[in-house]
């Protein structure tokens, strides 16, 4: 089930819309990763709006698509995206990361029912991911397991670990989306490590047995078109999209900058990222 029937103009809007709520609840509550949260911004919105098999009146539904946010941080995004799409009221945004608000820092799936996994241990979620898949393969169950990771977290070994565990099952119900911003947290210590050579990332993903993309992360014609192929595709082999994305998209003077990675803005940025966003849409 998926009853969003989105253009993809509307999901433009719908993208941008996002990148709004993003930075109204880091303004809000003078914290956050906004960085990371807009460079995924596009990607959550086609999976939310346009590929996701779910109910958002019954988050819980057996066979929904579920959805792992390994790189946890960008809890914004997600929290946004949720409130988007019907899951949390927009005014629960004001609540993140308070003490008892089921909008935590980090995604926890024990206060949100609306999430399949908690997560913000970098890493770990694609194996999470993977166990998911293979447990849908064993249970002939129908259900997609999509994970979104970062590019700095992929420097974490247990993430490779669990792509060749992927290939070794043929989970071929495993969609991958690896968010290459090019940024980390305090940039890359070597110049070399700041952005992985043309294709390097597909390489890699290629060596552990994925069927890959590679796609500009922030066009949403594409990223529904390769979306939409991956889903299809039934020849055991697990799936990899590498989107490249900037970190701060859709802010002028965030991109690119490692610096807005963890960091809230001020009153006079809040208005003037906001001017930026709604100029877009005269």
């Amino acid at each position: 089930m998926n009853n969003s029937t989105q253009t993809i103009d509307e999901l433009i809007r719908t993208a941008n819309e996002l990148r709004k709520r993003i930075l109204f609840t880091a303004h809000y509550k003078k914290q956050g990763h906004v960085g990371g949260s807009l460079s995924c911004a596009d990607i959550l919105t086609v999976l939310f709006f346009n590929q996701l098999a779910i109910d958002p009146s019954n988050p819980k539904w057996e066979d929904r698509d579920r959805f792992v946010l390994s790189k946890g941080h960008t809890a914004l995004g997600l929290y946004g995206i949720l409130s988007l799409r019907g899951y949390i009221p927009e005014e629960e945004l004001k609540t993140f990361d308070q003490y008892e608000s089921r909008l935590q820092a980090h995604p926890d799936m024990t206060r949100l029912d609306a999430l399949d996994m908690s997560t913000g241990s970098l890493g770990q979620g694609l194996s999470i991911a993977v166990g998911m898949a293979l447990g849908a393969k064993r249970l002939k169950k129908d259900f997609h397991v999509y994970c979104l990771i970062g590019d700095g977290e992929s420097q974490e070994g247990q993430i490779w670990e669990a792509a060749n565990i992927a290939e070794k099952y043929n989970l071929d119900n495993l969609i991958v989306l690896l968010d290459q911003n090019g940024l980390q947290q305090y940039g890359w210590k070597n110049e070399a490590d700041r952005k992985p050579p043309e294709q390097k990332a597909k390489r890699k993903f290629d060596s552990f047995g994925f069927e890959t993309w590679e796609v500009d992360g922030h066009s949403i014609a594409d990223l529904v078109q390769v979306l939409t192929v991956a889903k299809k595709s039934s020849n055991g082999l697990p799936k990899a999209i590498i989107a490249n994305t900037v970190k701060g998209k859709g802010v002028s003077f965030m991109e690119h900058n490692y610096q807005w990675h963890s960091k809230a803005p001020n009153d006079e940025e809040y208005r003037m990222a906001l001017t930026e966003l709604e100029g877009g849409f005269d």
